[in-house]
């Protein structure tokens, strides 16, 4: 199995990733090269799928000496995880998985991922190093929105808050009015929620006639999904707080593969000594030189139950040196996926860009959605924009007209604009589903 981390704690205090954060440049690519050999090594030799899978592209684990080789091993996409459901792509016997968590499954079969003692203590770990970056520390407490369950957020924040020795309020998703109650009564100074949710929060402190910007609340660490600056300008300012990204996956782990600063708000820091990225064009799969952008991939270091190889994220980004933890190469911002690019006509068009345009919009709340339909051999797409509750009939309509010149404009594509009332648009876990593909009755999210 691969080697613990260094420095890892399961006392219930985090120790050691500061030691971890000053590792030099040569010490921690020789760290990842020890720990890639290892987790080739595992995945080959106890999950049949990876044997296989290294066995067509004629490449062994052997063959990897040096973190440039990982370039001759083949890509694991997420219908590689769907085809081996539920257990096939676990490494070690169901009698030593601990935990199993899953994606939603909306868009087919999910994605089921196992975790071993280690593993979790891991995940606590790199989650508690995220939340003492975003400028969590011992003794604050910590209001967790994010659903629990099969979900990987709540669970995956509640551990790592506890590791740091934080209190956790583990309030989940839903009942809207009584987390404002909760925020008020209980004062944490931190809060982590997906960023549309978020949104609904504050609008709920003002239904209320509560000043959102007089809260106990210093820091918000939001993930789970894409947001742009504007959003992060919007939270800021009516919440009065430091808005910072924190990114994950089930798949790779969850929350906690990499973490903004709150000191610089310039992007996130990959906890490299656990996860090793790589961006490649979405195209060819050919691997990018760091600042250039493309999809970013993943290779875990430390996984025992389930380890995964080149794990094409679909989420686009690029790869920048480190600031306010040097040692550890930053992601920019993800503002989209591969996946979600539509091509509409012709043009290329992603959802962020729509979500700058909704956000700049007066009397429009930032909740939103693309759906696209099928008129003869046409496809067209409406963006469906929240109003927020105080909005006017002849706010509406104004939204309406400046949205799609917006679009028009901005991206260079006729759309039809909706303004439907507060609290309309479907969620999932907190999250809004972004893009509803209605052209052969087929969603998505």
């Amino acid at each position: 199995m691969p080697e613990a981390a260094a420095g890892s704690g399961t006392s219930g205090q985090v120790t050691g990733f500061e030691d971890a954060e000053r590792l030099s440049p040569d010490a921690l690519r020789a760290l990842q090269l020890t720990r890639l050999q290892a987790s080739l090594r595992h995945a080959y030799e106890h999950v049949p799928f990876y044997r296989e899978s290294f066995d067509r592209a004629g490449v062994r684990p052997e063959d990897c000496r040096s973190l440039g080789d990982l370039a001759r091993f083949p890509y694991t996409v997420k219908d590689d995880l769907r085809a081996q459901y539920p257990f096939g792509m676990f490494a070690v016997p169901r009698s030593e998985v601990r935990r199993i968590h899953a994606s939603s499954g909306t868009t087919g079969r999910p994605t089921v991922v196992g975790y071993t003692e280690r593993d979790l203590s891991h995940w606590a770990d790199v989650v508690a190093r995220s939340i003492h970056a975003a400028g969590g520390r011992p003794g604050h407490t910590v209001h967790i929105a994010y659903g629990y369950g099969l979900f990987t957020g709540g669970l995956g924040a509640h551990y790592g808050a506890e590791r740091l020795g934080c209190t956790v309020v583990p309030a989940s998703g839903g009942m809207t009015s009584r987390q404002v109650q909760i925020i008020q009564d209980f004062r944490p100074e931190i809060i982590m929620v997906t960023p549309s949710y978020m949104l609904t929060l504050l609008d709920e402190f003002e239904r209320q006639g509560l000043d959102p910007r007089k809260t106990s609340l210093q820091v918000g660490i939001f993930g789970a999904e894409p947001w742009t600056e504007e959003m992060r300008r919007e939270i800021e300012e009516r919440f009065a707080i430091d808005a910072v990204d924190i990114y994950g996956l089930s798949e790779v782990m969850g929350p906690g593969v990499a973490q903004e600063c709150v000191e610089t708000k310039d992007g996130l820091h990959i906890w490299e000594d656990h996860f090793y990225p790589e961006v490649v064009d979405p195209i060819t799969g050919e691997v990018l030189p760091d600042g250039e952008h493309g999809e970013l991939v993943f290779t875990s270091l430390t996984k025992e139950a389930m380890p995964v190889i080149r794990y094409r994220t679909r989420d686009l980004t690029r790869l920048l040196p480190g600031t306010a933890r040097p040692a550890f190469r930053r992601m920019e911002k993800v503002t989209g996926r591969s996946d979600d690019m539509i091509i509409l006509r012709g043009v290329n068009l992603f959802p962020a860009q729509v979500e700058e345009i909704v956000l700049r919009t007066p009397g429009v709340a930032p909740h939103f959605q693309l759906r696209l339909t099928r008129e003869g051999r046409m496809d067209q797409l409406t963006v469906r924009a929240e109003a927020r509750p105080d909005a006017t009939s002849e706010d509406r309509t104004a939204a309406v007209a400046r949205i799609a010149r917006g679009v028009k404009d901005g991206i260079g594509v006729s759309v039809a604009v909706e303004i439907v009332d507060p609290e309309t648009l479907e969620r999932s876990v907190g999250k809004l589903k972004r893009i509803v593909d209605a052209r052969g009755g087929r969603t998505g999210a």
